[in-house]
């Protein structure tokens, strides 16, 4: 059994790993942590959580748990993750993995010294639609790579307190959205990316409410676009095109919620939704992320996000902001 705790009483954590863990005999949430022990209480009765702790450093102390899941801001993922490492726990960390490149490398230093294992909640890395996405292309169903052009726009209002309107807790369109286009870009690539130029929109307070980037992937063209600002248009798609076809992927971050794959070469389109295989397909991208953490912690698989991978991530989002003429986080 695997005795899970999580760091943050966080919205996203109840579809990220509560309700996932849930559904398995082989995990459990055991204890939930935050800075307020009126807060954890009332989460944990309201997720059935048998500990509420108020204290970051008892839950990662806690002699039963075996994986912390980071659900706090990115300002706190470094510290915090690598604390944990080094009690000997393993750690699910919330995207984006840190604030910068020099964090994540820390962090990943951190993970290489202990016997826990790091790997970044990418949760649609693991779900079949976007592998198969995947597979359609590196086996060559579109010939060659020539581009891709990803998008992630969404509304998030900018209300009091909303982190990612907060530049030093790591707010920002390309830490929140982008940063799922960018590691889709790299794993369609295959390669690192050279950022040629960007652009962003900054909120009053200073944080990139809409990003655009140009990349380059080694002779593939790669663009980046990803909006938060209040009236924007739900977007979320991402189209790579070959030589010989395309291949689009609409609502590639959960695909779960309805997706559509579509192949188009020569030979004709071929399109696939979540209604060719519903109870693989609606099953959600946070559920096969847990399968695979669980995996990995069984010694069945090797990661396949954080490491090296969360350091090209970071290294990417650090190059966007500074040829958008910003600094990074």
């Amino acid at each position: 059994m695997i005795n899970i705790g999580i760091l943050g009483a966080a919205n996203i954590a109840p579809k990220a790993i509560i309700h996932p863990a849930q559904d398995r005999d082989d995990c459990q949430i055991l204890a939930v942590a935050s800075r307020d022990l009126e807060k954890s209480e009332a989460y944990a009765k309201e997720h059935s959580i048998s500990e509420a702790l108020d204290d970051y450093d008892a839950l990662i102390s806690h002699p039963k748990i075996d994986l912390i899941y980071n659900a706090l801001p990115p300002n706190r993922h470094a510290d915090l993750t690598i604390a944990a490492l080094e009690a000997g726990k393993s750690v699910l960390c919330e995207k984006p993995f840190a604030m910068n490149v020099t964090e994540a490398k820390a962090m990943v230093a951190a993970a290489e010294k202990s016997d826990g294992y790091l790997i970044e909640a990418f949760h649609y890395r693991f779900h079949p639609a976007v592998i198969e996405f995947l597979t359609f292309i590196h086996h060559g169903e579109i010939g060659d790579v020539r581009s891709m052009n990803g998008k992630f726009n969404v509304t998030i209002a900018n209300k009091p307190g909303e982190l990612r309107y907060i530049k030093e807790l790591g707010g920002g369109a390309l830490m929140d959205l982008g940063c799922y286009t960018l590691h889709l870009s790299r794993l369609v690539s295959m390669k690192e990316p050279e950022v040629t130029s960007a652009t962003a929109i900054l909120s009053e307070s200073g944080v990139d409410a809409a990003m655009k980037a140009e990349m380059g992937f080694d002779g593939i063209k790669g663009t980046l676009a990803c909006d938060m600002r209040g009236e924007t248009d739900r977007e979320i798609v991402f189209t790579v095109t070959g030589d010989k076809g395309t291949a689009t992927l609409d609502q590639y971050v959960h695909p779960y919620r309805q997706f559509t794959l579509t192949v188009e070469t020569e030979s004709g389109v071929r399109t696939f939704t979540e209604k060719d295989d519903e109870k693989r397909y609606t099953r959600s991208t946070y559920a096969y992320q847990l399968d695979h953490v669980v995996k990995v912690m069984s010694g069945k698989a090797s990661a396949l996000t954080g490491g090296a991978d969360a350091i090209h991530t970071m290294r990417a989002i650090d190059a966007i902001y500074a040829a958008a003429g910003m600094g990074p986080r």
